[in-house]
């Protein structure tokens, strides 16, 4: 099985608006490595409120990692990581001596891992400028030299280095003629201490169906997913090409995007600032022709400067003949459950087949009161296995699985998610961050 973070939805993560700064005069001299890591990297750039401050924020439960003084060290040195890819690769968030086996330095870089060729998430630090080039190689120092708490063993100097480590964001080369289709977002603003979410209703201008067999995905940093959405009904759509904004810029709700989202029926998506996914071999997603998107981007910027979002997605073709399955998008959703205040609930929802099919990939969606997701296989032989688990709402687990899920008709899946709801309020289904979700995402065949 291969495991990777994809976003699960349009409305992913509470707004992140006060941050924290530690103002404490430091003599990076005279200071150990680490302290200088502290003073001048995590205070300012991750032990911020909404980040990694402390346990009642709102992203704790999926990574559980503070990294205030006191705590970080112990937090970070040979200690096992959430991240599900990075566990895969056998990461922990330090592993002193070996730099690229540490998922703190690898949520640090843009480009993806040259050790593994895998994503491990969005790029840290999320909604405030990336690192310099001599503050990630401070911290690749630091780690090869055994991630010591006490002594100086990198360079001071590296520390003031100002050189960005992004020179210049690159647009994502368009596939050839015939080999595929492009859809992007041109570089659009993202406000200052702002989550902005938009929405562009788009044009493939594919003139006949096409056969999807790969996706290659090429954004920003600062960005947390970007979704391609078809729709449900077809009779009302949004108008083209024309920005729709989830929030206006007095942080209220546009009413008209939150009726439009629940006509949407997910395709393809990612959180990864690069990623490039293939479908198992002889298997592709059939799109018809004039195929519409609504193309959805989720930007954070947690800083006091405006800058600019800009994605690109390559959708690659491969010919009908080619193709021995046709893939189906799975959206199975629950919206029925009621969630009381300050309580954990477990919500559990059966959903049936009436053909037989063969599941390839799975994944989720809820929002931040999600704590764990699992799915399990309903009626037949294997009634009852959990075949999915994800414990990280925001980065939820994408599940390929080399061999197909076989159910018969009458046969399905289980949805069983617990919701720690440590509001005041009751919680039911709904479209806002406030709200929450339940939602099965994959693909699938017929038999």
């Amino acid at each position: 099985m291969k495991y990777f973070g994809i976003v699960g939805g349009a409305f992913l993560g509470a707004l992140f608006l006060n941050f924290g700064c530690n103002n404490n005069e430091v003599d990076l001299e005279t200071a150990s490595s680490f302290d200088n890591i502290q003073s001048e990297i995590l205070n300012k750039s991750c032990a911020v409120s909404g980040c990694h401050l402390s346990e009642t924020d709102g992203t704790f439960p999926q990574h559980g990692l503070i990294l205030t003084e006191g705590k970080a060290y112990e937090n970070l040195v040979n200690a096992i990581t959430k991240n599900p890819t990075a566990k895969e690769e056998n990461l922990k968030r330090v592993i002193p001596f070996d730099a690229d086996n540490s998922l703190l330095y690898q949520k640090l870089l843009f480009e993806t891992s040259h050790k593994s060729n895998k994503n491990f998430g969005s790029i840290m630090p999320l909604g405030k400028e990336m690192l310099f080039t001599g503050q990630i190689e401070y911290i690749r120092r630091w780690i090869e030299a055994g991630a010591p708490k006490t002594g100086n063993v990198a360079e001071v100097s590296l520390l003031k280095d100002t050189t960005p480590v992004l020179k210049k964001f690159d647009a994502l080369a368009a596939p050839t003629a015939g080999q595929g289709f492009q859809v992007k977002l041109d570089p659009f603003e993202i406000y200052p201490y702002f989550e902005r979410e938009i929405f562009v209703h788009k044009p493939l201008n594919n003139s006949e169906s096409i056969f999807v067999n790969k996706f290659q995905l090429k954004m920003h940093p600062g960005s947390h997913h970007f979704i391609l959405y078809g729709f449900r009904n077809k009779q009302s759509l949004p108008v083209l090409n024309e920005i729709r904004d989830l929030r206006n810029k007095d942080l209220s709700f546009n009413y008209t995007t939150l009726q439009q989202i629940g006509n949407h029926v997910f395709y393809f998506g990612g959180s990864e600032s690069n990623l490039t996914f293939n479908f198992p071999e002889g298997t592709a997603v059939e799109l018809p022709a004039n195929m519409t998107f609504d193309v959805n981007s989720h930007y954070f910027n947690k800083g006091a400067k405006a800058y600019n979002g800009e994605v690109y997605m390559n959708l690659y073709t491969v010919a009908k003949e080619k193709v021995k399955k046709t893939l189906k998008v799975l959206d199975l959703g629950n919206s029925t459950f009621v969630l009381p205040p300050k309580k954990t609930t477990v919500a559990t929802k059966d959903f049936k087949f009436d053909k037989n099919v063969r599941i390839v990939t799975l994944f989720s969606h809820t929002h931040k009161l999600g704590e764990k997701f699992e799915i399990l296989i309903k009626g037949g032989t294997r009634n009852g296995e959990i075949i999915y688990t994800s414990t990280n709402w925001e980065h939820p687990a994408k599940i390929d699985f080399a061999n197909p899920i076989a159910l018969k008709a009458g046969e399905g899946l289980t949805s069983r998610i617990t919701y720690n709801n440590y509001t005041d309020q009751t919680i039911r289904f709904g479209f806002t961050s406030e709200d929450e979700m339940g939602i099965i995402f994959g693909y699938y065949y017929e038999e």
